[in-house]
């Protein structure tokens, strides 16, 4: 970035941008920059900015014309009037330019050379419009270099820009996109094309992934799990919670199904297989298999340390569930369970067996979705046991489990559930 004008930036990266708060004239904030979207004109003249993708809460992006853009500097941009709501839908012509742009491969113009795109810059003219004027360039490393130099050149100076080809990695999107929440990355793979979508995906590792396609909606992440080799899904699947991973096989076939559970380790694909045959909207299809299970000589300070671990939801850590042996599911003997604030009023060295909750009634895994509802919301409860006809724990249905079965279908992208202002 350079030249300004009093607190006006006219050159702008478009990758630095990303991530940068977006606040009203007030100066609260409103949001961050995502993306920007341009349109290409005819003649290779340089691309026209209409404005930027904006995420707002809760996790949406949405589209806020530069004609609203009064300043732009360093860490700050700020905006004016009326935001329309409505989650971005590229229109005919438009390119979100982060997206397309960044590892894009073109050629210089002047040597023939080909380059690696690490960034662009827009510019303001003179009426008042932006245009990206400047394309940041990686050239190929020689020799012992597996790193080339980079030099920045004008849009006119290098070809290779047609929309729609696949010819680009992702190392520079991803830069702008890893200290993203993995449901904010879903939202952002929804709006990608087919075909970007992928190359992110494959980037991605296991865990990342796995994360990802828990948030996505139903028919999207099919759709990424169908394009995904065999070997590769399988990795996904088993980084996934067996209950999220149970859902997705539903979804994709059961010759496909079979398939990525063959190729599975036999101890994840047996979680999976044992959630598969239950309904959907059961019990035993919304359970998760991996709560928190100890035994009655545990003592609080295991407890408190087995619920402290990062990768535990709220909703899991919120009771330690007391068996006998075995403790992975199916368990031995149900016995009840102890709740987190009764951890935190013990001393370390009591044991579960004296502080557990026995009053609590197990469910079965042919309970409804209406039964457990219910079942939370009379004794606010944030996760129930599932135990079967000899009282062994099987997994625990949380309230993010059944508020997921709850929702309309397709919920995170329900424009139905979001606010509406103005048309764009």
């Amino acid at each position: 970035m350079n030249t300004t004008r009093g607190f006006q930036l006219e050159r702008v990266f478009l990758a630095r941008l990303a991530g940068t708060g977006v606040f009203d004239p007030n100066g609260d904030q409103v949001g961050k920059v995502r993306d920007a979207v341009a349109t290409m004109r005819s003649n290779n003249q340089s691309p026209r900015i209409l404005g930027f993708i904006v995420e707002v809460p809760p996790r949406k992006r949405i589209f806020v014309p530069i004609t609203r853009v009064t300043s732009i500097n360093n860490g700050h941009v700020i905006i004016t009037g009326l935001l329309n709501m409505r989650r971005f839908e590229p229109r005919t012509n438009e390119i979100t330019v982060l997206s397309e742009f960044l590892d894009r491969s073109v050629t210089l113009v002047e040597t023939n050379e080909k380059v690696t795109v690490e960034d662009v810059a827009m510019e303001l003219s003179k009426t008042g419009d932006w245009f990206i004027e400047k394309v940041h360039v990686m050239k190929r490393g020689t020799g012992i270099r597996r790193r080339g130099t980079s030099i920045t050149v004008e849009w006119a100076e290098i070809t290779g820009f047609t929309i729609g080809e696949s010819n680009h990695g992702v190392s520079n999107l991803l830069g702008t996109l890893a200290n993203l929440r993995a449901a904010d990355l879903a939202s952002v793979l929804h709006d990608l094309n087919i075909k970007r979508r992928v190359e992110v995906a494959r980037a991605l590792d296991d865990e990342r992934l796995a994360d990802v396609l828990e948030e996505m909606d139903e028919a999207s992440r099919v759709e990424l799990l169908a394009e995904l080799e065999g070997e590769r899904a399988a990795d996904v699947l088993e980084e996934m919670d067996p209950d999220d991973a149970a859902d997705l096989l539903r979804e994709v076939g059961q010759e496909r199904a079979q398939a990525l559970l063959a190729l599975m380790e036999p101890e994840d694909a047996e979680d999976v297989q044992r959630l598969m045959k239950y309904e959907d909207y059961s019990a035993g299809g919304m359970m998760t298999t991996e709560p928190i299970v100890l035994t009655a000589d545990s003592t609080v300070a295991e407890a408190l340390a087995k619920v402290r671990a990062s990768e535990i939801s709220a909703g899991l850590a919120s009771q330690v569930f007391i068996c006998r042996q075995p403790i992975e599911t199916p368990t031995g003997r149900f016995m009840g369970v102890v709740h987190i604030q009764r951890l935190l009023r013990e001393p370390p060295a009591t044991l579960l067996g004296g502080i557990l909750d026995n009053d609590i009634v197990p469910l079965s895994p042919e309970a409804n979705l209406n039964e457990v509802s219910l079942y939370l919301a009379s004794y606010n409860l944030l996760a129930v046991p599932i135990v079967d006809a000899h009282d062994r724990l099987l997994g625990v249905v949380t309230v993010d489990d059944v508020l997921d079965h709850l929702l309309p279908e397709n919920w995170r992208h329900n424009e139905s559930l979001k606010q509406e202002s103005e048309a764009r």
